[in-house]
């Protein structure tokens, strides 16, 4: 089949534009108009149900996932994961082709990502299954990982049969997807990987999807900075001279031009379709939900 156009930057690293997929994917966020109430859907079947509650910047989202999750990529074989192979690239080739997974029109990052900050797979993992309460901050967002479906005791055997892979060095990466409104990741493929590496006191290796700027967005954002950096310079150029001025505009112009690179890889806000029924339809499979797990 045509492949989307690849932008390549570097090992483990690349953007997918993909066209021609205007959406809903099937794997889609859908919401009420106010936006309080959320839902995660893959094809028919619905993965997640996510009511707000709060006010100002202080908002918590209460969550209940459904065990309907299916992985968007192949199993992988022990084989697989020894192979030399560039996961990001891999992973790409394979979301193209995923008939259940997130990709619609839009310019896709993937990227190879092996620190995180401190908390985010201890503290910040959900590992509470079904349900969950996310605190989402103004300026600061919840920065955490959430499964798709219930990990795996470190005992399991699929777990057992990882850890020599971890050991090893060739367990394959687990994969992300970075949500803005979540300010955090949701777990696309791997819950076993993310068990098997935190069992062996390790952080879990990731490839992070990410959707970012389109070019009209980050065009008009070059357009914005560039124009605040010649107000800038134009009132350095009204100081008297002095020795720390050249610093200053080097160094100006230094973070200009870095900032000018990054913008076309900024994360985009992820899309949420509407809800089909809008708050009475999310009201019914809540309750539908809550009668078959009361205690919730």
């Amino acid at each position: 089949m045509d492949r989307e156009r690849r932008e390549l930057l570097g090992p483990s690293r690349l953007v997918l534009d993909v066209q021609g997929r205007p959406g809903p994917p099937p794997l889609r966020f859908e919401a009420t108009e106010d936006a309080e109430r959320k839902l995660l859907r893959q094809g028919e079947r619905t993965l997640l149900l996510g009511g707000m509650a709060g006010e100002g910047c202080c908002w918590d989202l209460h969550l209940h996932r459904l065990d309907a999750y299916r992985s968007p990529l192949p199993p992988l074989r022990s084989a697989d994961m020894r192979s030399a192979v560039d996961w990001a690239h891999r992973y790409a080739r394979w979301l193209e082709d995923a008939p259940d997974g997130p990709l619609h029109h839009g310019r896709w990052e993937l990227a190879g990502r092996t620190a995180f900050e401190p908390g985010v797979w201890s503290v910040d993992l959900v590992r509470d299954w079904p349900t969950g309460s996310l605190g989402l901050y103004c300026g600061g967002g919840w920065h955490g990982v959430l499964p798709l479906r219930e990990l795996s005791p470190p005992d399991a055997a699929r777990v057992k049969a990882y850890r020599r892979h971890a050991r090893e060095g060739t367990l394959a990466p687990v994969l992300l997807w970075w949500v803005s409104f979540l300010g955090g990741w949701m777990i696309l493929d791997g819950h076993d990987r993310v068990v098997t590496a935190l069992a062996e006191g390790r952080t879990p290796q990731c490839v992070v999807l990410t959707l970012v700027s389109d070019e009209e967005q980050w065009r008009r954002g070059a357009e914005k900075m560039a124009e605040g950096h010649r107000r800038h310079l134009e009132r350095l150029a009204a100081l008297p001279a002095n020795p720390g001025l050249e610093r200053r505009r080097a160094a100006l112009e230094e973070g200009c031009a870095n900032a000018l690179a990054d913008l076309p890889y900024e994360p985009a806000r992820t899309r949420s379709w509407h809800l089909p029924g809008g708050a009475p339809a999310w009201d019914a499979l809540a309750a539908r939900v809550m009668f078959q797990f009361p205690g919730d």
